[in-house]
Order: C-alpha cells, then structure tokens, then sequence
C-alpha cells in the first residue's frame, strides 16, 4: 500500500515536472492564443507564421489565431502586445523591423527586450544583393568600383528610412566609401518589375523572389547578406566572400511576449514552437524558401536582438536617418 502511495504520488507529480512549477504553467493553455501580426496579411512575414499555426493548435491543445495589426513599420502591433496581460494568451510575431524601430526611437513604449519578453527566433532570411545585366558588373567588387566612378548615380530600391535594404546599403556605404542613389517604393516586392525591366539597378530582395529570375538571365545575384551560402543560390557568395567582411544582414521574424509573462509559460511557448520548427515538412519548406529555421532559447534570442539593435543604432547614427524621415 505504501508503494502504491508513493507511485500515485510521483504520477501525480508528473505534470508540475514537466510545465514548471509556478502552478500557472500546470494549466497553459486553457483558451484560444491569440498571434499579433504586425504586417498585412498575405505577405511572406504573415504567411511564414501561418503555415505553423495548425502544428502549434495541435500541439498546444487550444485553437491558435492570428490577428493583423499592421503599420507604423511593426510598431503598431509591438505596441498592442506591449500593452496587453502578460498571461501568454496575446503574443508577437515580431520581425526584423522591431529591432530596427528600437534604434531609431530607443525610448519607444514597446521594445524588444524591455516591454515584450523574447520567446523564440523562428527563422532567418538573407536579403540577395542583386542587379539589372545591363549594369555590367559581375560581381561586388566590380559593383563598388563603378561606383566609385559615378557617386551618386547607381539607383537602388528602398522601402524608406526604416527599412532593412535602406540600412545594408548604409552598412555597405560606409565600408566600401561608395554613395548610391535611393529610389523608395512603399511595399516590399514593389521594386520587382522596375528592376526587371531595368529602369532600376539594384535591389535588395529575399532569396525566392528573384531566383528564377537569376537562373533566367535576367538578373544577377552578386552577394547575400548572410553569415553563409544559401542553398537555392549556393553559388552566390556571402558578402564578406565577396570583399566586404563585416557587412551582414537577415530580415528574420520571432515570438514574444509582454514584458512580465511567467517563465514557465515562455519556456512552454519556446518548446512547442521548436517542435513545430523541426517537423520535416516546416522544416524542409523553409529551407527551400531561402530561409533558415531556428527555434532557439529565449535567452538566445534576446542576444540576438541585443545585437540587432546595437548594430542599427550604429549605422543609423554614421548615417544620420532619422524616425521622421
């Protein structure tokens, strides 16, 4: 009878091991989770998040919807998750422009690591530093040198003030000593027919926009800004293979919280969302998208965007840019 005690009792415990022992986690989730997505719906960010939400209603054992808040260049959405009960039952698909938004206005009311908590990175894109043939270059080297010859007058498409292809062409100015010509359009993927049909030469894109494109002919890839080679362009070369070191830039997207929601609920958050990332089927499609999975630890992730924001603030300050450009 004793033994039988002692077993009912370590089955009973089973749970409070596995969930914490906070007593929140025990019960995470007993209602619907709500997703902010700060972008419009249907672009790549929004569409990455949905093709996981069926795996996380599954595994969370509660239904998982997301809701789009987009504008303000991220903001509007950080700010609504910022500002709401830190229970875990109102998340952030946060992206790239979080952290840039934190460097231009580090005294906002909804930045990383301060008002939103980090759960998780999910994944990765390099931006593809890619040019009209009749530019005439053939590789990064030859781009910087005709630049240095004509300042001012290589067009480049931008997304404006905030935007990561305005920040890496910063980046690349100050390291090469170069100054090229930014023409603003109001939506990522906007740039494509002018750059196809050539009234623009340069563009920064995500790898899957362009890669028919290349193997066509009618562009050329010269450089991607990650740390490596990507799969769907492995003979592309990173650009510090290409001569500029130091030069890097990925437009990644990631979960987090308000500031304040228990850590037995975010390690739970994390742990499902790196499930669903390593599923073969999520995790070969990203791959094939250019892009890289992640699914790291919240303390992993908040490092990251540390450095996301200390970079940007730096180029932002060499370059001057401004929230009210």
């Amino acid at each position: 009878m004793r033994r039988t005690g002692k077993l009912t009792l370590l089955l009973s415990l089973c749970p409070l091991i596995a969930y914490g022992t906070s007593g929140v986690a025990q019960i995470y989730p007993r209602k619907p989770i709500r997703i902010i997505e700060p972008v419009v719906s249907g672009s790549p960010v929004d569409v990455s998040m949905r093709r996981m939400v069926p795996k996380l209603t599954e595994f969370l054992g509660q239904p998982v919807v997301m809701e789009n808040r987009p504008g303000g260049n991220s903001a509007i959405g950080a700010r609504e998750v910022a500002r709401a009960t830190p229970d875990g039952y109102v998340l952030l698909h946060a992206n790239a422009n979080n952290s840039i938004n934190d460097a231009l206005e580090p005294n906002s009311d909804s930045r990383l690591n301060r008002e939103l908590s980090p759960v998780t990175l999910i994944l990765k894109t390099p931006l593809v530093m890619t040019v009209h043939p009749s530019l005439n270059v053939g590789n990064l080297k030859d781009y910087i040198a005709l630049a240095k010859t004509r300042p001012g007058t290589i067009t480049y498409a931008s997304g404006g003030s905030s935007s990561l292809p305005r920040l890496l062409v910063e980046r690349i100015q100050q390291v090469a000593g170069i100054r090229t010509f930014e023409v603003p359009y109001k939506s990522l993927g906007a740039e494509m027919p002018d750059l196809v049909a050539g009234n623009l030469m340069t563009a920064y894109v995500s790898p899957l926009s362009i890669v028919q494109h290349v193997k066509a002919g009618r562009l050329r890839a010269l450089a991607v800004s990650g740390a490596r080679r990507i799969g769907i362009l492995s003979d592309v070369p990173t650009m510090a293979e290409a001569g500029l070191p130091g030069v890097e830039a990925t437009a990644w997207t990631g979960v987090a919280a308000p500031a304040g929601t228990p850590p037995d609920v975010i390690a739970r958050l994390q742990q499902t969302f790196a499930r669903v990332l390593a599923l073969r089927e999520i995790h070969y499609e990203i791959e094939g998208l250019g892009q890289e999975p992640v699914g790291n630890t919240p303390e992993q992730f908040g490092a990251f965007v540390r450095n996301e924001v200390e970079k940007w603030t730096e180029v932002v300050k060499q370059a001057g840019i401004s929230q009210r450009e």
